[in-house]
């Protein structure tokens, strides 16, 4: 039971690790080669890319100006803390592989969103627009991008 129970965690980070490397690549690929509002359409009008930035949470709300970016990172931060500590101990108790492998995608995206916050304002700089003649961000030396840290 202590190895599936360790190959079980094992998989997880494994799944956690991938989520997160398709997650930043797929982040990237979209803001060095997308102007904001842009939509290319993969599988017909079923699965399309669409460009767009939200400075704030969900939604877009945004509260606060530059400190309340700063509180929102700090409650992600806190936020994801919380969701590993609760996925490392959920090991201990017994639950189907799926809720483990739903709480892993929980846990990378909002790490995934902790990254962008914090550093995509210091390595791109800003997006262009569609429909305006602009070109898509691209990598810059690092900290002289379009925000300062935890501003991105």
């Amino acid at each position: 039971m202590i190895d599936n129970k360790k190959s079980l965690k094992l998989k997880v980070t494994i799944f956690i690790i991938i989520l997160l490397l398709i997650d930043q690549i797929l982040k990237i690929y979209v803001k060095t080669n997308f102007l904001l509002g842009e939509k290319v359409c993969l599988i017909g009008n079923w699965f399309c890319l669409y460009f767009v930035e939200n400075a704030g949470m969900a939604y877009g709300l945004q509260w606060g100006g530059v400190i309340g970016k700063y509180i929102l990172t700090i409650f992600r931060i806190a936020a994801a803390t919380v969701i590993l500590w609760y996925l490392i101990k959920s090991f201990n108790k017994s639950h189907h592989k799926l809720f483990y492998y739903s709480l892993a995608f929980i846990f990378a995206g909002a790490v995934g969103n902790i990254i962008d916050s914090m550093f995509y304002g210091l390595i791109f700089s800003e997006s262009g627009v569609f429909g305006f003649d602009t070109q898509p961000a691209h990598f810059v030396p690092f900290g002289q991008g379009y925000a300062p840290f935890m501003q991105g």
